[in-house]
């Protein structure tokens, strides 16, 4: 070979020593810097803390794992227990254990757990004094034995309570001093804040809106009382009312799924009805609108509030019940307190409870 072609050979060679050595130093800074971003995310979250909220609804027991900023990291829905206190409390704690091992947590400290109770929460005993749709579930002492379950601080209130605060904190109320927050889906609640605070009254019971008396000559409520709000305007007797109408009347769209009796249909359904046309559906609507604004204007009248916020299930059916109830509150209330609040729909929607604990939780905790 001659020299020519020697010199040539040993060149490449070193090429190629060089190109390899290229190669692995590249390929190290690549995993270096892989490493470096994941050390540095979790390094990110090492400092945060994370709260769960849980939202005991009537029906739909709702949990989820939310940020300090209120932002929802996780969440989980399960068909709550209705008869059962024992098995209902079962349900509360696999779900806040779940939420408390949670992986999306990245590395941020549950630093507590905050629950919104369907029911009278006593905030000096942090017990549960009325609970109508599970009155047995008052009998446990619900912060103690979760506290115990969880190893997590655990705050109790009222569910309109919680939804109110979530509104209040990063929903549609976030900004206002005086506001008064409607939750209408299986029952109906309230949640008043008064200078920027939860007002609960002396013993914690304040905001039972559900409970007024609209109707003398009505029906019984689960309270106990007759004629109640509750007993018109919340989800289950909106179906009650509408069904009671279909057996007068079968020529509305919503009699398949009405009859038979015990064929099961809801109040969305009858918010899609009206949508759709349906008159005996958009008649159902505008008279529940029309007796939650003859509640409102009374409430306006008293407080003066800047804004009512109006969230709950029943709520999914936007304008169809919105409208009426702007229309009855308008015709009742003073005119200078009307003018003086907005009537509006819910940001949060069915977050809003889940999210209003957690971060009364947060709260808590600073």
């Amino acid at each position: 070979m001659s020299n020519l072609s020697s010199r040539i050979l040993a060149h490449f060679a070193k090429i190629d020593i060089l190109f390899r050595r290229l190669i692995f130093w590249n390929s190290s800074a690549i995993k270096t810097s892989g490493a470096a971003r994941v050390s540095a995310m979790t390094t990110s979250h090492a400092n945060e803390s994370v709260f769960i909220g849980i939202d005991l609804g009537g029906s739909t027991l709702k949990g989820s794992l939310v940020a300090a900023t209120g932002e929802i990291i996780n969440e989980t829905r399960i068909e709550s227990e209705q008869r059962n206190a024992s098995a209902l409390f079962g349900q509360l704690t696999e779900a806040a254990l779940a939420l408390r091992d949670d992986k999306r947590a990245e590395g941020r400290l549950v630093a507590g757990i905050g629950v919104g109770i369907p029911g009278l929460v006593n905030r000096k005993t942090n017990r549960i004094e009325v609970m109508p749709n599970l009155p047995g579930f008052s009998e446990i002492d619900i912060k103690t034995e979760l506290t115990k379950a969880t190893g997590l601080p655990v705050i109790l209130d009222n569910d309109a309570n919680a939804a109110a605060y979530g509104e209040l904190q990063v929903g549609a109320a976030r900004g206002k001093r005086e506001v008064f927050f409607v939750s209408l889906g299986t029952g109906i609640g309230a949640g008043l804040i008064i200078n920027g605070k939860i007002y609960r009254g002396a013993g914690g019971f304040a905001g039972e809106f559900g409970h007024m008396t609209i109707d003398p000559e009505g029906i019984e409520c689960a309270c106990g009382n007759i004629g109640c709000l509750e007993t018109i305007a919340s989800g289950p007797n909106i179906v009650r009312r509408t069904r009671e109408r279909l057996y007068r009347d079968r020529t509305s769209s919503l009699s398949r799924l009405g009859i038979p009796r015990d064929r099961e249909f809801t109040a969305e359904d009858i918010a899609h009805a009206a949508r759709d046309g349906d008159e005996m559906a958009q008649v159902m609507m505008e008279r529940t609108g029309m007796f939650l604004g003859i509640a409102l204007a009374a409430v306006i009248n008293l407080l003066n509030v800047e804004m009512v916020v109006m969230g709950g299930g029943v709520m999914e059916a936007g304008d169809l019940i919105l409208k009426p109830t702007i229309k009855e509150t308008r015709r009742r209330a003073f005119p200078p307190s009307f003018n003086s609040c907005e009537i509006v729909i819910a940001k949060l929607g069915a977050t809003a409870g889940m999210i209003g604990a957690a971060l009364m939780a947060r709260d808590q905790a600073s």
